[in-house]
């Protein structure tokens, strides 16, 4: 990959795992990525693949049959894996905040029982917090289980679950009247468990695919709930957990926004290459492109922004590792990379001139999925909220 997005103090296993994704990459995802793309295929094969290198448990605990690898080694391997392809950095995303959710916050029950099978990726997780009338204002969400014996019943409709038919359990974030005086604390996760594919069963209903500009291959989904009965033990930690679902979830989206910017990180990355290797094919009054100022000045931009984006990124997942609250850096990492992002691969489409709209190069696949890394987990103007609040917090005036 050149001399670009590369990082120091790796351990040997983590060098060793980024060194089997990074050819893994090269070797299985970009080769195909273009053909399944266009048809908006899921890629079982390079799924298949994945699990038999252990990818989905990279950070569940190894008593649970996973990696046990740090947020860090996880980011850089999605970095690897959506320089391939963002779509098969998706099918991981998702499954790996719900299994940190479990192992963080779950029952000792409920990590005995799923997180082995999360290892594996023999049972795949999916997690919803949107709803069609509300994305970022979590308070908003409309969706309620409502207390029924031993029992909830829970209705509503969930909006853009990742691998919403393919989960096997949907770490669900819901309404519940807990009576008390804060609406974040009547919210409650679930851990709501289910046959995968599309349908109705039991109350949850997975009618198909939504249809999307980019990010092509992976199931997005909506979810609807009609009466579905679960028991009380279905929340995640266990019923004395209920009202903490949208502390718990927070803690999910901490490190979802790392995944975030990893993932665009990895899109910059093969934007860049696409770039300037093409700057370096494509001749114009007589000289290579990148001879001319204009795209060499455009590509020490862009590789500036794409170390920018790395850095910040490496910097969140580290020090969450540490044991530290991420939220402001995890949020600064995602706001810079997403929008660094957006920005790189729109110069690269540019470096590509009329090429650059063609299917038949990678780029133009680039370009549609770049814009989607500035909404997931959060839009820049939420990113920029967090940021703030803890500026203004952390420098507050006397008086």
């Amino acid at each position: 990959m050149g001399r670009i997005a590369q990082t120091d103090g790796l351990t040997d296993i983590q060098a060793d795992i980024l060194a089997a994704v990074r050819t893994f990459v090269d070797k299985e995802i970009l080769p195909n990525a273009g053909d399944l793309e266009r048809k908006d295929e899921y890629p079982e094969e390079i799924i298949n693949a994945m699990k038999d290198m252990g990818l989905f448990g990279i950070t569940i605990p190894e008593e649970y049959g996973g990696l046990g690898e740090s947020l860090l080694t996880y980011a850089l391997v999605v970095e690897e894996i959506a320089r391939g392809w963002m779509s098969v950095s998706g099918v991981i995303n998702t499954h790996f905040i719900v299994a940190y959710l479990v192992a963080q916050h779950g029952s000792e029950e409920q990590k005995a029982r799923l997180l082995p099978k999360m290892a594996t990726g023999d049972v795949r997780g999916a997690f919803s917090m949107s709803e069609p009338g509300c994305g970022s204002d979590v308070a908003a969400i409309t969706t309620r289980a409502t207390r029924d014996g031993d029992d909830y019943v829970i209705n509503g409709q969930k909006m853009w679950l990742t691998n919403g038919a393919r989960s096997s359990v949907v770490a669900t974030l819901v309404k519940t009247d807990e009576g008390a005086d804060s609406v974040y604390k009547n919210m409650t996760t679930f851990l709501l468990e289910k046959e995968p594919g599309f349908g109705t069963s039991g109350g949850i209903s997975i009618p198909g695919k939504l249809e999307k500009l980019g990010y092509k291959g992976v199931e997005t989904t909506e979810m609807i709930l009609d009466g579905h009965r679960v028991p009380a033990s279905s929340i995640l930690g266990g019923a004395d957990q209920a009202g903490r679902g949208f502390y718990q979830m927070m803690d999910g989206v901490e490190v979802g926004r790392v995944n975030v910017a990893a993932r665009a990180c990895g899109i910059m990355i093969r934007a860049f290459e696409l770039g300037i290797a093409y700057a370096q094919q494509r001749r114009t009054f007589g000289h290579q492109i990148a001879d001319h100022q204009a795209i060499a000045f455009k590509l020490a931009e862009m590789a500036t922004k794409v170390e920018a984006g790395h850095l910040m990124m490496v910097n969140a997942a580290r020090k969450k590792d540490s044991g530290q609250r991420n939220d402001v850096e995890a949020g600064m990492a995602k706001y810079l990379a997403s929008e660094y992002c957006f920005e790189v691969t729109t110069e690269s489409f540019r470096i590509h001139g009329g090429y650059g709209y063609s299917k038949e190069y990678e780029i133009e696949r680039l370009y549609r999925e770049a814009p989607f890394m500035l909404i997931g987990e959060g839009t820049s103007e939420v990113q920029k909220r967090i940021i703030s609040r803890a500026l203004l917090k952390d420098y507050r005036l006397n008086g």
